[in-house]
């Protein structure tokens, strides 16, 4: 079990470094604002919806997703901003996404995402309940009609 999530920890930092790096090089193409809930036993789902900000309109956004390696339950509140977005359908997709945060009546967490396109998310996200989180997440988000 230590060496799973030791292995877990090395892979998180490396894919977190190289998305930071990528985005970081750039300005945000838009910006994103999340709500929605998580529940995690070592393996979690989290479902949520919210406004994506991008070329001076607002369009609805729906995520759904896995994680492995968070424990506990969770309202989540995020707001991001969007890099390497050169059109709108490059939005939608499967995302793979890193998150470390910890929650305790209230707290926070970090997530990098990155889909299939380029597109890089970057959310801050507050947290209401009782969990602890350092994942590695499959994320599906698009835009709703």
């Amino acid at each position: 079990m230590k060496r799973l999530l030791s292995s877990v920890l090395v892979a998180a930092t490396l894919v977190t470094a190289s998305l930071l790096a990528t985005a970081a090089d750039s300005r945000p193409d838009a910006t994103i604002d999340i709500s929605g809930n998580t529940v995690a036993v070592g393996v979690g789902y989290s479902k949520a919806h919210g406004t994506l900000h991008f070329d001076g309109k607002s369009y609805p956004v729906q995520l759904e997703g896995l994680s492995v390696g968070s424990v506990g339950a969770a309202t989540i509140t995020a707001s991001g901003d969007v890099y390497h977005l050169a059109k709108l359908a490059d939005f939608d997709g499967n995302y793979t996404a890193v998150s470390a945060g910890a929650t305790l009546g209230g707290g926070g967490a970090a997530t990098t995402m990155q889909n299939q396109n380029g597109v890089v998310i970057e959310l801050r996200s507050t947290t209401e309940g009782a969990q602890l989180n350092l994942s590695v997440d499959g994320l599906a988000l698009k835009v709703t009609k």
